[in-house]
């Protein structure tokens, strides 16, 4: 639990001000029923005719009572608004660290990342927001404190054996609670989890409504909708009633304690040692006395789910990130300008002479793919192309030399020297990559492509250089243009150009390309690299290419070519070479030659039948 209560109270700290000004304010909530009871007590006996009062005394206590009320209320009313700040500004902090650990930490993100994005959300929205429930529970708990103990103060002069038995009862209820804590516990992780897997599948259902459509799976799709769903619901069926028993043990405690307090004070008040006024207040007392019990039980049951959040959250940041970072203040509020978006300034004297790796490997768990002891070398100014079959590990090798899968083993050096997290060192403007599925968000065009980035005349030669300009021209909107949800209004090449296109805005040294081609016709990409390595000539462009492709137009530029062969290194060379020597090179050559001719002849033919 000790990572529970570093969050807690750095939680606490980072704003503290309006965190001690929000208790400061709900306190007197709790505090306040205490000078109801007096009023109650002093105006019951006065009904009853235990003290000399007239009607007019009597009129002015029931004032007092009703303004009593209504300050409570103001008080509570303002304490409600001013606490949402504070609640939304902490639970944007912690957001907001696991972000930055995502994006911006040592080591591949996406070893720690759930498995799917709605998984991901699920984390961010409920464990965050059970996380700051608990912290938030310490405001009514210090109230209710204050409260119990004048109270029991005021009570025990009255009568020390009532008050007691109306306590003893309170103290059971807590007991009970830590000895449910564990089960709490272990229910609330798996109704997280399996919550979290509904929020994750519809989010693939409306990705893949094409796909269902065209394959006629929607009843099989919502039928494990429907399966999901069952998990979820008797996990969290089981979590609410641990939960609610609880509740109900610490509100039956307290129907007990009314019932003892009836049960002792009427002998008492046939002796004449207790009075209706005292019985009024002890009963005001009661309902109000029952808030910290029932506060503690809040408390007790949601620091076993605060423990589960803590971990569930600190599982998506950087293993050498704990409770620590999750909870510290890195500047993040409401009134904060961020800092200004831009690429990472590259260091003077560090532009790109040559960028080598050293028996890189990657083994995918369980499967045991991946690739194994793969050296490479790419000098400033040339054309690398990445070739092999399908599952050979070309897109394995590339993100695990941009920091984007953890190595098993392996090293990376930029000029000599030693990159040890090649995940913050290779970014821009050092290296850009476009990765062989587009990813783009629903916005405009040239929102997708800058991504924050200042907009200059880089733009337009990025749109160029992607040859993308006569589409955009074809466009109602041009850059405008709102591209939908995983750029679902483009067409397959548009998106993977686009794409390329915000690589090149960036302006790397090292451009990194996944299978740019898989959704280009011939002459579409044979244009798209002809100015590409045309800008890399005259310096207009990135001067280092690293291309996975296994298409004519990318090989017969390549400077040289590594062939991959089953995660391993079958050949690397010129082309020419290369289909003299590599086997491998020359099966992967003759099958490409086949697939572009019948490419092209489907184009002619194509282009006739329009005709």
């Amino acid at each position: 639990m000790r990572p529970v209560w570093l969050v807690v109270a750095r939680l606490i700290r980072f704003d503290l001000r309006r965190y001690l000004i929000g208790a400061l304010l709900w306190m007197p909530v709790s505090v306040i029923p205490l000078a109801s009871g007096l009023v109650l007590r002093e105006l019951f006996d006065q009904i009853s005719g235990q003290r000399a009062a007239g009607p007019a005394q009597a009129l002015w206590l029931c004032a007092a009572f009703v303004g009593v009320e209504v300050v409570r209320g103001l008080v509570l009313v303002t304490a409600w608004t001013y606490g949402v700040y504070w609640w939304c500004a902490a639970a944007t902090l912690l957001r907001a660290n696991v972000l930055r650990s995502v994006l911006t930490a040592r080591g591949a993100a996406a070893s720690r990342l759930p498995h799917s994005p709605g998984e991901s959300v699920a984390r961010l929205r409920d464990d965050v927001s059970d996380l700051v429930n608990f912290t938030d529970e310490s405001v009514p708990l210090a109230g209710g404190v204050l409260f119990g103990g004048a109270a029991v103060a005021v009570m025990a002069s009255i009568d020390p054996v009532i008050t007691l038995v109306l306590v003893v009862p309170m103290v059971a209820a807590g007991v009970l609670s830590r000895f449910m804590r564990e089960r709490i516990r272990r229910l609330h992780r798996r109704a997280r989890v399996l919550g979290a897997a509904v929020t994750a599948y519809i989010g693939e259902i409306f990705a893949g409504v094409p796909a269902l459509k065209t394959a006629g799976a929607e009843g099989a799709a919502l039928e494990r909708l429907r399966a999901h769903n069952r998990r979820r619901r008797d996990a969290a069926v089981k979590d609410r009633l641990a939960t609610d028993l609880l509740d109900t043990a610490t509100g039956a405690t307290v129907e007990i304690s009314i019932g003892l307090v009836l049960l002792l004070a009427a002998p008492a008040m046939r002796r004449g040692e207790f009075t209706v006024g005292d019985l009024a207040l002890f009963t005001s007392y009661v309902g109000w006395l029952t808030a910290l019990p029932r506060t503690i039980g809040v408390i007790l049951s949601r620091l076993p789910q605060a423990a589960v959040a803590t971990e569930r959250l600190t599982g998506m940041m950087a293993a050498r990130e704990g409770a620590d970072h999750l909870s510290r203040d890195t500047g993040v509020g409401f009134h904060r300008q961020p800092p200004p978006a831009g690429a990472v300034p590259r260091e003077r004297g560090d532009r790109l002479e040559v960028l080598e790796a050293r028996g890189l490997t990657v083994r995918h768990g369980g499967t045991g793919r991946g690739v194994r002891e793969v050296d490479l070398t790419l000098r400033r100014g040339s054309f690398t192309v990445i070739t092999g079959a399908v599952g050979s590990g070309k897109t394995t090798l590339v993100r695990a030399l941009l920091g984007l899968l953890p190595l098993d083993a392996g090293t990376i050096s930029w000029n000599g020297r030693r990159v040890g997290d090649p995940g913050t060192f290779l970014v821009p403007g050092r290296a850009a990559y476009a990765a062989q599925v587009p990813r783009l968000f629903s916005a405009s065009l040239r929102e997708n492509l800058l991504l924050g980035l200042p907009a200059d005349d880089r733009l337009g030669r990025a749109v160029g250089l992607a040859a993308l300009e006569d589409d955009l021209a074809a466009m109602p909107d041009g850059l405008g243009t709102v591209v939908g949800s995983r750029g679902v209004r483009l067409s397959g090449g548009q998106a993977q150009r686009a794409t390329a296109a915000r690589a090149l805005v960036r302006d790397p040294d090292v451009l990194v390309v996944d299978d740019l081609s898989s959704a280009l016709d011939v002459e579409t990409e044979r244009s798209l690299w002809e100015r590409i390595a045309g800008a890399a000539r005259d310096g207009s462009g990135p001067g280092t290419l690293l291309v996975v492709s296994h298409r004519q137009a990318a090989l017969e530029r390549a400077d040289q070519v590594i062939v991959l062969d089953r995660g391993r290194v079958a050949g690397c060379g010129p082309l020419g070479e290369l289909l003299e020597s590599c086997p491998e090179m020359r099966r992967l050559w003759h099958e490409e030659l086949a697939v572009e001719a019948e490419e092209r002849a489907d184009a002619v033919a194509s282009g006739s039948e329009s005709a």
